[in-house]
């Protein structure tokens, strides 16, 4: 049984391709933009085309466009190969890939919007240990207590807290997709957007 994973939530465009859940190959490269140009060629890059039975895609939050970008190809691949798709939080994989690193559990705060960042706690076993939240990092900082930090603003978070954090920055990587606990796999294909939208209706 294969497995395609798909991350493009973050300035990352990265996809891997698995065996009986073993990697087979993978790509991944930080690009900021351009996601709809590199996904599907990438895909394309891998052995098969990336054919697969089922299907992992990162729903944010992050970059709205880049989730949009993962998940339209997602269900287009889904419903061209008959496979299973299910969504994954963007964090947990952070939190996935952070623990090969750094075991135990961690802090991860990312890269929002308007100033703000996306920040969460992950227990020992990747399960998420607080709610999910977009803050003002001087406020983000007050609710992460967690010794150690992941994410691509890890750093700026170490330099805010005034205090001892060890800071791993990085970005979340499909090959440790498969890491992501069972449980927060979702099968409503939803954007997890992590915070309002900008654009509101117009009162009476």
């Amino acid at each position: 049984m294969r497995t395609l994973a798909i991350e493009t939530a973050t300035e990352a465009c990265s996809v891997a391709l698995f065996e009986d859940g073993a990697l087979v190959d993978a790509r991944h490269v930080e690009l900021g933009r351009g996601h709809a140009e590199r996904l599907v060629p990438m895909i394309g890059e891998l052995p098969g085309k990336g054919r697969a039975d089922h299907i992992r895609v990162s729903l944010g939050p992050g970059s709205f466009t880049g989730v949009r970008i993962g998940l339209a190809a997602a269900r287009a691949l889904g419903l061209a190969w008959g496979a299973e798709v299910r969504g994954f939080p963007t964090l947990a994989l952070v939190a996935a890939t952070a623990r090969q690193k750094k075991p135990g559990p961690l802090g991860i705060c990312m890269n929002g919007g308007h100033g703000e960042w996306f920040v969460q706690e992950f227990d020992e076993g990747g399960l998420p240990a607080t709610e999910l939240a977009s803050l003002v990092p001087a406020e983000a900082v007050g609710v992460i207590r967690s010794p150690a930090v992941a994410g691509n603003r890890a750093d700026a978070f170490a330099e805010e807290a005034g205090r001892e954090v060890e800071s791993i920055s990085l970005l979340p990587d499909a090959r440790f997709a498969l890491l992501v606990p069972e449980q927060l796999l979702l099968t409503d294909l939803s954007p997890i957007y992590g915070r309002a939208p900008d654009a509101k209706a117009p009162g009476r």
